[in-house]
């Protein structure tokens, strides 16, 4: 006795139309909730967009490929916890495009290493990683504080990213050369200016070593050393 689905079997065109209205409704549960992501994602005290400096530190990250061996999602799982510090929190990636979640592990989750390290042991382990961690297999990258970070692009990166609804504002973009350099220098007597734009989390300090110039180090250094340290996580019992 030929089943329903034999016989939709014999009907090409029925069979086609069947697959189609189940693909369709399979995309639909998966696109509709992107439609209400505003409520759907708590809001976390102290989270705001990042700065110049961190931002280009963030597409310096992405483009050494660092999200290949680094993840930036810590699970609820205790081992997770006990190792890595509080889980993550959806609203920690909310401005983030793309975001570093991941699952890959060649090196250990970086979602809260900002201040776990000074600055000169992130220039050192970026320069010669096995100088500091013994066996380690990532590669250095000495080359970044021999690089001038190139700041003519950041307002056009930071206006690219407002159309995806990072809520920059258009002081910020204005800004964006001038608080980037100066961010990196803490004589420029422009703290003020960076915490009116941008909270008082914000980090002001020179953080490759050398004060002369803005380095793509400085960059990188300075969005690692943000990294987990704005939100204010309300489980303290998470630790």
């Amino acid at each position: 006795m030929n089943t329903h689905h034999q016989k939709l079997e014999r009907h090409s065109v029925g069979f086609a139309i069947a697959i189609l209205l189940v693909a369709s409704i399979g995309g639909i549960v998966e696109i509709a909730p992107l439609f209400t992501i505003e409520n759907t994602v708590e809001q976390v005290d102290g989270m705001r967009p990042y700065t110049p400096l961190e931002q280009a530190g963030r597409d310096i990250y992405v483009r050494e490929g660092c999200y290949a061996c680094h993840s930036q999602m810590i699970r609820t799982l205790r081992s997770d916890v006990d190792r890595y510090g509080p889980y993550s929190l959806a609203a920690e990636s909310m401005y983030d495009h793309p975001h570093q979640w991941g699952s890959k592990r060649t090196g250990p989750d970086l979602a809260r290493v900002g201040g776990k390290y000074s600055d000169a042991w992130h220039v050192a382990h970026l320069n010669a990683p096995r100088d500091l961690v013994e066996g380690s297999v990532m590669p250095g990258y000495p080359f970044l504080a021999a690089t001038a970070l190139n700041t003519a692009t950041l307002p056009a990166a930071l206006t690219a990213l407002r159309r995806v609804g990072v809520p920059y504002s258009d002081a910020q973009i204005a800004q964006a050369q001038r608080d980037a350099i100066n961010q990196a220098d803490p004589d420029a007597g422009y703290e003020d200016d960076l915490i009116e734009r941008y909270g008082d989390k914000v980090q002001i300090r020179d953080f490759d070593g050398d004060p002369n110039r803005v380095t793509e180090m400085d960059a990188l250094v300075a969005y690692l050393q943000m990294l987990g340290t704005l939100a204010t996580l309300p489980r303290e019992d998470a630790q």
